[in-house]
């Protein structure tokens, strides 16, 4: 149950920046997404025909059971195709399914954050415990003991701040698929809640629990993946004063038309959710319950707004809020951002901590450097990208304006090699 005393406290902060949190219209208008021949924006009819080869050869040779690949250049959806199975029982894969995005949702959480930020709400470097008090004074796990998870941790010098939990540098960890065990073990022991849940917990409730946990190190010292854009997904709520699922669909969803992108879908929605599957002696299986429920997003309390793994939508919406960065903070005339936030969103904010090659993080996405376009296959320097836990992913160029998203349901490892050709083919398909 929602606390009255905390629905009230959200409706008078709500009600007293009405005014100030409105959409805002822009000079700018790009239109929305629309088809067009890839010749039309320089792109090669062969060559984009060379992916769905691939990928149909992936399905053959049971690498995937079947996945929705979307190409846009220059606004224009030059393919837009699905191959495969939607579920173990052979249902047809449509182009209009809906994926559960998993850590795509971090992209959209970091946005509605910084959309704040641009209404002078906080500061960037501001102490999380400002907004959230329970992660004052953070510590550091120091020692562990097995038998009943107990621990001991010691005080860290400096707060975590915004910045950190944005760029996963906080020292916050991520629980069952945590690379420290003790770590999984201190979070499963404290009902941390990850991904998606249909059970009635909310946001507020998970991160309190996770505020007052051990980090894996001193707040700003390295990388570490983590539940810090689920801590941000109540700040939103904090800072805005409404539901975080409510917060996305006012300001974000619905400028961008993604109307199949949210929490929790609706019932009329289940036959065009994607179920997760698995190789079982080389045969694809729909996956069970395991530390998450695989009926969400359909069934469920309706109450948990994981920010960062809990949306679910199609190739077609996020191609939009991607379309979006591509022109600079706006889309069919509404501005999101600031053509100078999105400039600070793509900034370097890891340096030499972001432990993936070629590559930096920024406040939102991963960022290709220099490096990484001479190293073939990513892009221009500065395309942005990241991916699901269930085998999704996207990158968008801003340099060659194109958008890739290949969208698949799968967990372990099962051989697939879709990820890196379709990235490497698409921009191989480039001819102009």
């Amino acid at each position: 149950m929602k606390s009255i005393f905390l629905n009230i406290a959200r409706l008078s902060i709500f009600i007293g920046s009405l005014a100030l949190s409105a959409q805002t219209s822009s000079v700018n208008n790009s239109g929305t997404l629309e088809t067009a021949a890839p010749k039309e924006i320089g792109m090669s009819s062969e060559r984009i025909q060379k992916i769905e080869v691939m990928l149909k050869s992936a399905i053959e040779e049971n690498q995937i059971p079947g996945a929705v690949a979307l190409i846009v250049r220059d606004g224009k959806i030059v393919f837009h195709e699905a191959f495969g199975d939607a579920n173990a029982s052979g249902k047809e894969l449509e182009k209009d399914a809906i994926f559960r995005l998993a850590s795509q949702t971090k992209a959209i959480t970091a946005t509605a954050v910084m959309m704040l930020w641009e209404e002078g709400k906080f500061r960037l470097d501001d102490p999380i415990s400002k907004y959230i008090p329970e992660f004052k004074d953070p510590q550091i796990l120091a020692t562990f003991r097995e038998q009943d998870s107990t621990y001991d941790a010691a005080p860290t010098k400096n707060e975590i701040t915004i910045r950190q939990l944005l760029t996963h540098t906080s020292g916050l960890g991520y629980g069952m698929i945590d690379g420290d065990e003790r770590i999984k073990k201190i979070y499963a022991k404290a009902g941390i809640t990850e991904l998606f849940t249909t059970k009635d917990v909310t946001i507020e409730e998970s991160v309190k629990k996770l505020a007052v946990l051990p980090l894996h190190h001193e707040p700003g010292e390295k990388f570490t993946y983590s539940l810090g854009l689920d801590v941000l997904g109540y700040f939103v709520e904090v800072i805005s004063g409404q539901d975080f699922d409510d917060f996305l669909n006012e300001r974000i969803f619905d400028p961008l038309q993604m109307d199949d992108t949210r929490f929790y879908q609706p019932e009329a929605n289940k036959n065009r959710l994607v179920a997760v599957q698995y190789k079982k002696n080389e045969n694809w299986e729909d996956l069970q319950t395991t530390f998450y429920d695989p009926d969400y997003p359909i069934k469920g309390e309706g109450t948990f707004f994981s920010g960062g793994a809990g949306l679910s939508g199609t190739a077609v919406d996020y191609a939009k809020f991607l379309q979006m960065y591509l022109n600079g903070g706006e889309y069919n005339g509404e501005r999101l951002l600031s053509r100078k936030t999105v400039n600070i969103i793509m900034g370097n904010h890891t340096g030499e901590k972001f432990n993936f090659p070629n590559q930096y993080h920024g406040l939102a996405f991963g960022v290709v450097s220099e490096t990484g376009e001479i190293s073939g296959g990513q892009g221009s320097a500065g395309t942005f990208d990241w991916g699901g836990y269930f085998n999704t992913q996207y990158f968008a160029d801003s340099e060659e304006q194109i958008i890739g998203i290949l969208l698949k349901q799968t967990q372990g490892n099962t051989g697939d090699e879709t990820a890196w050709k379709f990235r490497q083919m698409l921009f191989s398909a480039i001819d102009d």
